[in-house]
């Protein structure tokens, strides 16, 4: 079986194709993305780069990559080629608008470059599943009605960003080919996601809260949270490459679209001490203003900002979520690995 994988060489789809190709010795993938692999996608992939095939070229012009695609077997796509422009993170950060640099790009590449993979599938044929990759800025900003309820997918979506309106109305789209033309066809709204492979990208470079707390505690940096309240629904790029998966695997799913969560809200104040159980000399300072080298809205605790309900998923495929300290200290262990960040080091400050 041959997966395609647009995006494939940036954060999430990355480790989608790695976890593919290794839970099955005789899978192939194939990714087709604007970059080509950096040299953390280089050793992230080399232990399977035999069955991995790299297509390069711009979601948005078919011409670039059509014939190319037309080569592979693909039984099964999962679409996650995006521009990501968030500005949060650190206080400098938060005050950048990245969706004002080149708005007119955001919408070309989320919504008309869904459809060309749409329109090459429909001419190809053959495929038996597409998963679109969408996101939790989909939803509203409040709700549910209920104080301490989950969000679901359905009666609470009113996106406010480019992004966010860009990734609805693809989802939009997909809904509509798989009518008109008898896909079957699904999108996947995730909440925030971290882990391995997190990285900058042309295509996204922000890190949420997680990934930057990881991040400073193992490399021995004071931890300066404006506040240790604000919350996340956080769950790592491994899980999401699992749910994914039991998707593509369902042999009938009864929804159009599933959220991919941990299904819990956890403060900053909880994952630091998820770090701080590895790195017990980590030092942490609430810190308002420019100085805060973590900022998260701790008014901001439902809607999008809060947990979202992973009910649907689990009915249907049978897959959870693992727990969140264990995640996390999963990728802590991979930073270490990978990354070069030396835990002995921590606790000394700056």
């Amino acid at each position: 079986m041959t997966l395609l994988v647009t995006g494939g060489t940036g954060f999430v789809m990355s480790v989608v194709v790695r976890e593919w190709l290794d839970r099955d010795p005789n899978a192939r993938a194939v990714i087709l993305d604007r970059s080509g692999l950096d040299a953390m996608a280089e050793r992230h992939f080399a232990p399977v780069r035999d069955r991995l095939t790299v297509i390069t070229g711009d979601i948005c012009n078919p011409d670039e990559w059509a014939a190319a695609l037309d080569a592979h077997d693909i039984t099964a796509i999962v679409h996650g080629a995006t521009i990501t422009p968030i500005s949060r993170g650190s206080a400098a950060e938060a005050k950048i608008q990245p969706e004002a640099v080149d708005p007119a790009r955001i919408v070309d590449v989320n919504l008309m470059g869904t459809v060309n993979v749409l329109e090459w599938m429909r001419r190809k044929g053959g495929v038996q599943r597409f998963v679109y990759v969408s996101s939790g800025s989909v939803y509203r900003h409040h709700g549910p009605d209920w104080t301490g309820e989950p969000l679901p997918e359905d009666g609470y979506v009113a996106p406010l960003t480019l992004y966010g309106i860009s990734k609805f109305a693809a989802e939009m789209i997909v809904n509509r080919y798989a009518d008109l033309f008898g896909f079957s066809a699904l999108s996947v709204r995730l909440s925030s996601v971290y882990g391995p492979m997190d990285r900058a990208t042309d295509s996204r470079n922000f890190r949420h809260v997680t990934n930057r707390i990881a991040h400073l505690a193992l490399a021995g940096e004071v931890v300066r949270p404006n506040s240790l309240d604000g919350i996340g629904d956080y769950i790592t790029s491994v899980d999401v490459a699992h749910a994914i998966f039991a998707l593509l695997d369902a042999p009938k799913l009864r929804y159009r679209h599933y959220n991919i969560a941990s299904g819990e809200a956890t403060t900053i104040g909880e994952v630091i001490e998820w770090a701080r159980e590895r790195v017990p000399a980590l030092q942490v300072e609430v810190t308002l203003g420019d100085a805060a080298n973590i900022v998260q809205d701790p008014v901001s605790k439902d809607g999008m900002w809060g947990a979202y309900d992973t009910a649907r998923i689990e009915k249907d495929t049978g897959w959870k979520p693992r727990p969140g300290k264990q995640g996390f200290h999963e990728y802590m262990d991979w930073i270490v690995a990978n990354e070069g960040e030396n835990p002995g080091n921590a606790g000394t400050g700056t």
